[in-house]
């Protein structure tokens, strides 16, 4: 009668098993630590490795390259919005690629302990994602007890990673909902695109008594909670608004800018504090997202003199006690300068609709490049 081969024994344990065990234990706790501070730890990994933030902004220039290779706008905005869900989906399959092939590895190390005994790694494999989904069929059983400890664990792991990724799921579309409701309200007041002025204009109308500040103080809110999920979730920032010509980012940049005008150049407004309060929290936004994102910090407006003249006789047009001497000018420069760059640059990684005063601003005369003049022709003499 032959003998019983016990697991680890040394006659039976070669250097492929051996191997294939390390590697899996390896393999294992990289993709739970990712799992833990993407979807568990309430806050962003700092200057740690993060699966999503080295791959979804890579896959984001090559999808928005892509899209925006249409000539259609319809077309491409609808590219556009597919890439956060198809990124989430990726993440997720990632993660459970990395969890089967851990497992898979452990198991092909020990493969002798089950009846009938696994041939090859594709039938660890096999096992491993029969056990994890689960959909066992029965027909590779462990029959000793660390293969059995481990189809028992990665079953486990199986519900635990269904239901973080479920919980993933709600917890990006809660968010986004939150997001998009604030946006889509502030249409009626600023447009859509929005606009700074336009928004102050549609405020200072005989029946919008309070409205300014009731606005300044939704969006403070509105910023304080994009800043906590969107940090948590850095996903979140690749979806798109569901309407045409709206951007979150817009739509924030807007606010943003109707704020400083307000706290910069506008006398005895009413809304002067509640504009103060949320540009305060609006400017720790745009600083956070751009530690996230590694931007570098500039202190350009990026607007230009005339473009500030202008708003400003639109203001006193609405009634506002605006003023646009050098001394204002260079205050609302030097706060719109706190923000203005990482907006910009964010607006453009996004590919969000231009705005106004926030986006792609390439159009501005001063800002195209000289065309090449054409060598004049040669007369043959």
């Amino acid at each position: 009668m032959a003998a019983v081969r016990r697991p680890f024994q040394a006659d039976v344990m070669g250097l492929p098993e051996i191997v294939s065990i390390v590697a899996g234990f390896v393999l294992l706790p990289i993709v739970f630590y990712d799992l833990f501070q993407t979807v568990v730890l309430p806050r962003p990994a700092v200057r740690k490795f993060q699966l999503a933030r080295y791959l979804v902004r890579p896959m984001w220039i090559v999808w928005r390259w892509v899209s925006l290779r249409s000539t259609a706008v319809d077309r491409s905005e609808t590219r556009l919005a597919a890439f956060g869900p198809v990124a989430l989906i990726v993440l997720v399959l990632i993660w459970a690629f990395g969890l089967v092939m851990g497992y898979g590895l452990i198991l092909y190390g020990v493969r002798d302990q089950f009846h009938p005994e696994l041939a090859d790694f594709p039938e660890a494999f096999y096992v491993s994602a029969s056990t994890l989904v689960p959909l066992a069929y029965g027909d590779f059983v462990p029959e000793q007890g660390f293969a059995r400890f481990l189809i028992v664990l990665e079953s486990a792991n199986g519900v635990a990673f269904g239901a973080a990724a479920i919980t993933l799921l709600f917890e990006l579309y809660g968010s986004f909902r939150n997001r998009e409701e604030a946006v889509v309200a502030l249409d009626a007041l600023a447009g859509a695109p929005a606009s700074a002025v336009q928004l102050l204009e549609t405020a200072a109308q005989p029946t919008m008594d309070g409205i300014l500040k009731d606005t300044f103080e939704e969006w403070r809110k509105w910023s304080a909670m994009v800043l906590e999920s969107h940090l948590a979730y850095p996903l979140l920032l690749y979806f798109r608004s569901s309407h045409d010509n709206e951007a979150w980012i817009n739509s924030f940049g807007a606010v943003m800018d109707a704020a400083a005008l307000i706290i910069t150049s506008v006398e005895g407004d009413d809304a002067h504090g509640s504009a103060k309060l949320m540009f305060t929290v609006g400017n720790h936004l745009v600083e956070d997202i751009s530690w996230l994102l590694r931007f570098q910090q500039a202190g350009e407006p990026i607007i230009e003199r005339d473009e500030y003249v202008a708003a400003i006789a639109r203001l006193r047009a609405a009634g506002y006690k605006a003023q646009d001497g050098d001394e204002h000018w260079q205050k609302f420069a030097k706060q719109r300068g706190r923000y203005a760059v990482s907006l910009n640059r964010l607006a453009q990684l996004l590919a969000a609709p231009p705005a106004p005063w926030v986006g792609d601003r390439s159009y501005l005369p001063h800002r195209q490049r000289a065309r090449r003049k054409k060598p004049a022709p040669t007369t043959a003499s």
